[in-house]
């Protein structure tokens, strides 16, 4: 009867455990699911936003080139100086790049690091 008592106790521990184990792959797996949907439509919103600001930049730089242009009567000038321009941008782009990788680590680290 002891013997019968201890089996009984430890199926259900033996039960017990796996139901806990399932669920807690389940929650993992739910909450992976969350992760990559937050990275997903982050990523989808940030391309948006990029690809309208690009056109948007274009149609602003190609307005700005030719205004240049004619106050300059050189076509070519504009175009030039608006050329001249986004080097100088990119150089300053590049000379502080590292500063930008401490604020989009702690934005990740908020997203990854949430506790649900």
């Amino acid at each position: 009867m002891a013997f019968d008592e201890i089996k009984e106790n430890f199926a259900e521990a033996d039960s017990r455990v796996r139901s806990y184990i399932e669920r807690s792959s389940e929650y993992y797996q739910l909450k992976g699911f969350k992760f990559l949907m937050l990275g997903i439509t982050s990523f989808s919103r940030a391309l948006l936003l990029a690809a309208v600001g690009f056109i948007a930049l274009f149609f602003l730089s190609l307005a700005a080139s030719f205004g240049i242009g004619q106050s300059l009567d050189n076509t070519f000038y504009g175009f030039l100086c608006v050329g001249l321009f986004y080097v100088i941008v990119g150089f300053i782009a590049y000379a502080v790049r590292h500063k930008i990788d401490k604020p989009i680590l702690k934005i990740f680290s908020e997203f990854y690091l949430e506790e649900s």
